[in-house]
């Protein structure tokens, strides 16, 4: 396996450098599984859990590795040395994009999905279980992830005005490429196919049901994930692929397949509001004051726009409601961020005594 293959280039080469000489190994992270990854390396695969040293030094959940990092592995006679069957995962390389979201439940904790991605396929039906206020907040993470998003509106032979749905998105995600497909004609997929490049990370996010392990197989061009029908009365789907993988795709690049998710909650700093709501922030600066609030004040751009109809009420609405939620989240953050800080020097300054302690 040709790490080129799997995206290494000039850029990570210069960052692995300093560990050539130790005799460490570079990998990318293919697949998790509770505490044991998957490798590709050079060689072929290999399993590899974390070292204990790195374990030991880990505040929180990004400090561990996800699937699509590029990871620094011990030689195998390091592993060898200490009894270890599996490749040790020694440190993980600079990540340059994130997919995350909050996890479910009322803990602000960060649960990533995909690392190191270029661009993020978003994958939405257009049959009964269409929503665009949900493509709204999908975008909002996907920009706030650092790669392009990419909208995959699925199942155009279940929907009988296609255009005037995609016409729905086109407003709600100006300037981002749109591709319809199904399937199970085929339509659209060449497209798809020929916008991917080598080199490239692709990761794919939808709802259950959305028809991503159909993509996926005919991505890769064989029947490589399983596939199960939608409930009749409402489409949704139910968990078909149930772990995150990375799969090496036939005319180069690779591609991220993802379990469906039901629940989607923001995480991050809220830039990606910015990106996926440009239209309203550029109304809020053309607005008379600086510090309007769009709740009535004189010369309000918004509410004008609003009035005109070039901004719809529902997508100020979910723009607003995604915001409530992006604040609420930063301040969460922001207050665990200074704990864990807190916890880390009571840490640091234990070790310190122990060791004296020992000394004299």
């Amino acid at each position: 396996m040709d790490l080129k293959e799997l995206g290494w280039n000039d850029c990570l080469q210069e960052q692995f450098q300093p560990y050539l000489a130790n005799g460490f190994q570079a990998g990318r992270v293919l697949a998790e599984y509770r505490n044991r990854f998957k490798v590709g390396i050079p060689s072929g695969e290999v399993w590899a859990s974390v070292s204990g040293k790195m374990r030991y030094s880990a505040m929180e959940r990004r400090d561990f590795p996800a699937v699509g990092d590029w990871v620094i592995l011990g030689s195998p006679e390091t592993s060898a040395s200490i009894g270890s069957e599996e490749a040790l995962i020694q440190g993980i390389l600079p990540r340059k994009s994130k997919f995350s979201r909050k996890v479910a439940g009322k803990t602000t904790d960060e649960q990533i999905i995909a690392t190191n991605i270029d661009k993020v396929f978003l994958v939405n039906a257009l049959n009964m279980d269409f929503n665009v206020r949900r493509i709204e907040r999908y975008l909002t993470l996907a920009w706030e992830s650092g790669a392009t998003p990419v909208l995959v509106l699925s199942k155009t032979d279940l929907c009988n005005d296609v255009q005037s749905k995609i016409r729905q998105v086109e407003e709600a995600a100006p300037g981002v490429t749109i591709f319809s497909i199904s399937c199970l004609t085929g339509d659209g997929i060449e497209e798809i196919t020929d916008y991917v490049r080598p080199g490239d990370t692709i990761a794919l996010l939808g709802s259950s049901g959305a028809g991503k392990s159909t993509l996926v197989n005919h991505l890769l061009g064989q029947e490589v994930q399983e596939t199960q029908t939608v409930r009749e009365n409402d489409s949704r789907g139910r968990h078909t692929t149930t772990s995150r993988e990375l799969f090496l795709l036939p005319q180069g690049g690779v591609l991220i397949d993802t379990p469906g998710m039901r629940e989607l909650q923001l995480y991050g700093t809220g830039e990606g509001l910015s990106e996926a709501f440009e239209d309203i922030f550029g109304y809020a600066e053309r607005c008379r004051f600086s510090d309007c609030q769009h709740d009535g004040e004189p010369g309000c751009a918004i509410l004008q726009a609003i009035s005109a109809g070039s901004l719809s009420q529902e997508r100020y609405t979910s723009f607003k409601k995604l915001q409530r939620e992006s604040q609420y989240i930063v301040r969460k953050t922001n207050l665990y961020e200074r704990l864990e800080e807190k916890k880390k020097w009571k840490k640091i300054n234990q070790q310190i005594k122990e060791h004296y302690r020992n000394k004299y």
